[in-house]
């Protein structure tokens, strides 16, 4: 599927035919370093914005970037918005706090080199920038497929999702350069980020039944602190691992609580139904 805006694509300008989409909401702090590294892959990069309040638009449009001003439409719904605006066919799914490495930028032109890709999905590898010390190459790293054709797959129309499922049939390539992610200013910030996807998680996803949200309140939160500090490697961050870890557990946590309270307020609206 490809959109009414390809055909608008400029002349070859050297750069491969790659879309780069970006969600942003007061990204000024780091939106600048973001398109200037996409722009030595792509002569294409949409900024779908939410309603901005700070310089995020202006660095953006100083750039060279397109930007297009979108209302909220969730976090699917809103990379679809972006997607239907590409001049290129080929997506680079970025987050406004996400910045392609040099070995990166050199891999993902080479698959050009002698036409299409081999694949139509590529996944990409993430690793952790934190505010202080060095990125978290040696912790387990976050791998995502945000790299693909849009004539084969394209993000889900979904409020809370936006990783879409590979097709049936379709083989996913590897790349071996990084995405750096600079994804929490500070402890307070990853916090408040972590609270705003429980609650979007919670409304948005498929509600399960009770006795599952009642065993996961109880149960859940020691499950959910070892995941993030043994499985996904945490603890060789030492001490600032361990505060990573507790946060994202009581987020997951919150999600349960939150899902909870849906039952709580669904069994209340039931009862008042029957009294009237």
């Amino acid at each position: 599927m490809t959109s009414p805006a390809q055909s608008q694509a400029p002349a070859n300008t050297g750069k491969v035919p790659v879309s780069c989409c970006i969600r942003t909401q007061n990204e000024a702090a780091r939106i600048g370093e973001v398109i200037a590294a996409a722009l030595r892959v792509t002569d294409d990069v949409v900024i779908v914005d939410s309603g901005s309040t700070d310089d995020t638009v202006a660095i953006a449009e100083g750039l060279g970037a397109r930007v297009f001003h979108q209302p909220w439409l969730g976090n699917g719904g809103q990379k679809r918005a972006a997607e239907d605006r590409a001049l290129h066919p080929w997506i680079l799914d970025l987050d406004a706090d996400e910045v392609l490495t040099d070995e990166l930028i050199a891999e993902i032109r080479g698959l050009f080199a002698k036409g299409e890709p081999p694949h139509s999905v590529y996944e990409l590898t993430f690793i952790t920038a934190p505010p202080v010390g060095e990125p978290w190459y040696n912790l387990r790293h976050i791998m995502r497929n945000k790299f693909y054709d849009m004539r084969v797959v394209r993000a889900p129309d979904h409020r809370a999702w936006d990783q879409f499922e590979v097709p049936k049939g379709v083989t996913v390539g590897k790349l071996k350069g990084y995405v750096l992610h600079y994804s929490f200013r500070d402890f307070a910030h990853f916090s408040e980020k972590m609270n705003r996807s429980s609650s979007s998680r919670a409304r948005e996803s498929k509600l399960k039944p009770m006795w599952s949200v009642a065993l996961r309140v109880i149960a859940g939160p020691p499950f959910y602190f070892l995941k993030h500090y043994l499985m996904r490697g945490l603890w060789k961050a030492g001490l600032y691992g361990f505060v990573i870890s507790g946060i994202s557990s009581h987020a997951r946590w919150q999600r349960d609580i939150k899902m909870y309270e849906i039952h709580l307020r669904a069994r209340d609206a039931g009862k008042v139904r029957n009294a009237g």
